[in-house]
């Protein structure tokens, strides 16, 4: 399922932020999530789905069309129905020092919904973990690495999601969508220093 996290870095700070505010909020994020895992839908199917109603879907797909996060499908749309697709989409974090002080507020504001999103899938893995050949699996580890080490593993990471996974389209049968979800996080400076010098 495509992820739009975070913006291409072409983007002007102005259209982050629009973005940002765009992604942070839940329900969009829950329409997108309901394009990338069934491929299309409209308003009214959305709407269904998701427990709004269809003049509160079709207002928040034509803000996440603005954004150039889905499309609409021509061959399927006629009169006043239109069905709509998800977009691929590429995203790198910008470096938050560059952020306006606008910018950072909305993606913090994006932040924040993750980290629920992803609280929830933690407890679900935990919940649904069947064994080391069951469809949930957890993991959990700790290493020492420079950061150069670290750096090419994340390499290695993104190289093994495109040897592995598949779009929805080319998924092969026995197929599910799976959630993913990867964090490098250093010790603090002064806590590796006293475990490696000593007092």
């Amino acid at each position: 399922m495509p992820d739009p996290d975070m913006p291409d870095p072409e983007l002007t700070s102005v259209e982050r932020t629009a973005l940002y505010k765009s992604l942070g909020n839940p329900l969009r994020r829950r329409i997108l999530d309901h394009l990338g895992r069934r491929g299309e839908a409209n308003s009214t199917v959305l709407a269904k789905e998701l427990g709004e109603s269809s003049g509160t879907t079709s207002y928040h797909l034509r803000k996440l069309a603005e954004q150039r996060l889905i499309e609409e499908i021509p061959e399927k749309s006629g009169g006043r129905e239109r069905w709509w697709r998800a977009l691929p989409f590429s995203h790198t974090t910008p470096d938050p020092a560059t952020m306006t002080p606008e910018e950072y507020a909305a993606a913090e504001g994006v932040a924040i919904l993750k980290i629920e999103m992803d609280t929830e899938l933690y407890l679900r893995a935990h919940k649904e973990y069947t064994g080391p050949e069951g469809w949930t699996q957890v993991q959990r580890s700790g290493n020492w690495m420079t950061k150069d080490e670290l750096l090419d593993f994340v390499r290695e990471y993104r190289a093994l999601l495109d040897r592995y996974g598949h779009s929805r389209e080319d998924a092969p049968a026995g197929a599910r969508p799976v959630h993913l979800r990867f964090y490098a996080v250093p010790d603090t400076v002064g806590e590796w220093e006293s475990e490696s010098t000593g007092p």
